[in-house]
């Protein structure tokens, strides 16, 4: 059974709807936690559209888990991680312009600033983790630079239009897990997964953690979030 990181940043985007104080994200992530998460995960961007320092400081001390950042590899966002000390950075890619991460980070292109900004976090002693899409070249680049976690982008599987595609991008899923595995690599996966395409990436044995996040926000709007977060634990169980 996979490890269920839940994924708080739209709660923080409620609140700045009205740019108000509430919901918090903070009590956000107790519950989570009382309902099962194995850690909680927040995207500090560059832009702070939702998730503040604020929030990343309350964090630090509110979470008994695992406390996962998301991150550029921006140099202030790598200097905050570096004060803060999250559990975990899982480095992104990030354009200001985007409703969501689009892909994978391109660790290919990027090995020598991407080896640089893991050897300051390493010496913080943040785990660290590739957030990447399902390529062999990705993850042989990601093993090059030092990581010792990736998270494999689902955003294809989960956008897939029919069967026959996401039973596509399904095989690429699990064909580069098992890669990744072979080599060493611990295997998470997320982006775009929810409560009716989640069970099938669940069954992938070699992946370790499941980060999720809109959908279980989506869904606690309807049945609360401890319900939610309990729902979606049992779909990957």
């Amino acid at each position: 059974m996979p490890r269920l990181g839940v994924n708080i940043d739209h709660v923080a985007t409620l609140r700045e709807v009205r740019s108000g104080s509430e919901p918090e994200p903070a009590f956000a992530a107790l519950v989570c936690q009382q309902a099962g998460a194995d850690s909680i995960v927040v995207h500090l961007r560059e832009d702070r559209r939702h998730i503040k320092e604020r929030d990343l400081h309350i964090l630090k001390k509110t979470v008994k888990t695992k406390l996962n950042l998301e991150m550029s590899v921006a140099q202030d966002i790598v200097e905050i991680a570096c004060k803060v000390k999250p559990d975990q950075a899982t480095l992104v890619p990030e354009k200001r312009q985007e409703i969501t991460t689009e892909g994978g980070l391109d660790v290919v292109s990027n090995s020598r600033k991407i080896r640089g900004v893991l050897g300051k976090l390493e010496k913080q002693g943040i785990l660290l983790s590739l957030f990447i899409d399902p390529d062999k070249r990705q993850i042989d680049a990601a093993k090059k630079v030092g990581a010792k976690i990736i998270e494999l982008h689902t955003g294809r599987y989960a956008d897939a239009k029919s069967k026959k595609q996401q039973d596509r991008y399904f095989k690429e899923l699990d064909i580069a897990a098992n890669y990744a595995r072979g080599k060493g690599l611990c295997v998470c996966a997320g982006h775009g997964l929810n409560y009716y395409n989640v069970a099938r990436i669940a069954k992938i044995k070699v992946i370790e953690e499941l980060n999720i996040g809109y959908s279980i926000v989506c869904r606690a709007v309807l049945v609360g979030l401890e319900r939610a977060v309990r729902e979606m634990k049992m779909l990957i169980g």
